[in-house]
Formats: C-alpha cells, sequence, structure tokens
C-alpha cells in the first residue's frame, strides 16, 4: 500500500468520523475508500477493518454527548442490548442470505424516510410526549433487534434509521435521537467485532491509525451538533440520507 492510499484512508475517516457523529452513514464515506485502497483483501476483512476504526470514534461521540446533553438511557440501554445480540446474528447470517435482495428494499426505505422527514418542517425539531416507560422499552427492544440485524448484515445507513426510528416512535428531537443513536451504534459495531476479529478479518495497524482520524472527526461532529442543536442535525441527517439513497441506487442499478 502506497503513501496516497494511506492518506486517501486517513482523510476518509477523518470525514466519516464527522459525519457518523451528527447524523449516522459515516461507512457510506469510509468503506467504499477501504475497497479501493485495499483491493486484494476480502469483504469480510474491508468490514472488520472498518468496523474496527468506527468503534473508536462512536464511542467517543457517545461520550461526548453524555457529558453534555440527558442521554435517553431508558430507551438507548434496552435497544443497544437486544441490537447487541442481532447484530452479531446478522453478521453471521451473511452466508445464507444474499444481499442483493436486500438492497432494493433499503433504498425504498430510506427515501421514504428522506421524504418524511423533507415534507415535516417540524419532525424532530422539539421533543415531544414522551411514551410511557414500559412501552418505550418494548419499542425500544423491538427497534434495537431489527435494526442491529441489519447493521450487522448489510450496514449502510444503519445509523441513519437509527436516528430516524428514535424521532419517530420515541419522540426525540434529532439531537437526544442522534445521542441515543451512538449509544446502539456502538453495541453493534462491539458485536460486529466479537465476530471478525477472532476469524482474522481484522487489518490492525491500519484500522487502529483510521481510529484516530476517525475519532478527531467524531470530536468535531459531536461539539458542532450540540453547539447548534437538532436543526443542524436535522440538516445534515437529509443531506447524509440523500447521499446514501444516491449511493445505492446507484449499486441497485448499474
Amino acid at each position: 500500500m502506497g503513501s496516497l492510499d494511506i492518506a486517501l484512508l486517513l482523510v476518509a475517516a477523518l470525514f466519516a468520523g464527522f459525519v457518523d457523529a451528527v447524523a449516522g452513514g459515516g461507512g457510506l464515506i469510509q468503506v467504499p475508500t477501504l475497497l479501493v485502497a485495499l483491493p486484494a483483501e476480502s469483504p469480510a476483512t474491508v468490514f472488520g477493518t472498518n468496523k474496527l476504526s468506527s468503534i473508536f470514534g462512536t464511542g467517543n461521540a457517545a461520550v461526548r454527548y453524555a457529558r453534555r446533553i440527558a442521554l435517553p438511557w431508558g430507551v438507548a440501554l434496552p435497544a443497544a442490548a437486544m441490537a447487541f445480540v442481532c447484530s452479531f446474528a446478522g453478521a453471521a447470517a451473511v452466508a445464507w442470505l444474499p444481499k442483493e435482495f436486500v438492497r432494493p428494499l433499503v433504498l425504498v426505505l430510506l427515501a421514504l424516510v428522506l421524504a418524511y422527514t423533507v415534507v415535516r418542517p417540524e419532525f424532530g425539531v422539539a421533543a415531544g410526549a414522551r411514551l410511557s416507560k414500559d412501552k418505550e422499552r418494548r419499542l425500544a427492544v423491538i427497534a434495537g433487534a431489527v435494526l442491529g440485524f441489519y447493521d450487522g448484515f448489510f450496514g449502510p445507513g444503519a445509523g441513519s434509521f437509527m436516528i430516524f426510528a428514535f424521532v419517530r416512535w420515541f419522540r426525540l428531537d434529532f439531537l437526544h435521537a442522534s445521542s441515543a443513536a451512538k449509544v446502539v451504534n456502538l453495541a453493534t459495531n462491539a458485536a460486529a467485532l466479537a465476530y471478525f476479529v477472532p476469524s482474522g478479518h481484522v487489518l490492525w495497524g491500519i484500522g487502529l491509525a483510521m481510529a484516530t482520524f476517525n475519532i478527531a472527526g467524531a470530536l468535531l461532529g459531536a461539539r458542532l451538533a450540540l453547539r447548534h442543536g437538532s436543526s443542524f442535525v436535522r440538516g445534515t441527517f437529509i443531506v447524509v440520507a440523500s447521499l446514501l439513497i444516491c449511493r445505492l441506487g446507484y449499486d441497485t442499478f448499474f
């Protein structure tokens, strides 16, 4: 690997950390760059190295949010626990469930999520009336299971789906939804690594080098999100969802 490839990976990790900390979707940047820079490596090794880099940025963003705002732990922790289990199951399911059937469905769902967010300017700007704790807990387990499996199996857009779910079904504003999503995403990354590390599908040197830049990007993204609030997170969410749709649309049809 040349110095240009290394520089490309580090810059990609920086931007991925920033995007992921605000609105999810850092894999949109980091995974394609890894595929270009590491053409001889298997997809499993690319995904494992991506998760190693991402977990550090996600963890730091989660800590920064927790220090500055009250995280909705009653929602985030049950969702994270179930997401951990189901993300591992999703990673294991890759071997027998073709991803080609999943991509068009995800493309449609992302388009619906984006349309819903755009046509409702008030959506997620302010928190709504919270559900009862029992109902929140049940919904959190269901959301964690579905999104955790999806992140382990396929991945693109998982962070954005998590944020949308926390806004739509738990009535959080975008800032608090993003903070809760980081906790869940941390669990799914850990579960994926629990699958990839024992099987030797992680490039430790590259992954840890990228992690330092991913952390820097995540710290910047979390700082801007905390400073500018839900409107900034909502705007970034719309941009990231649009890019995800373009990328998945290209992969699906071309």
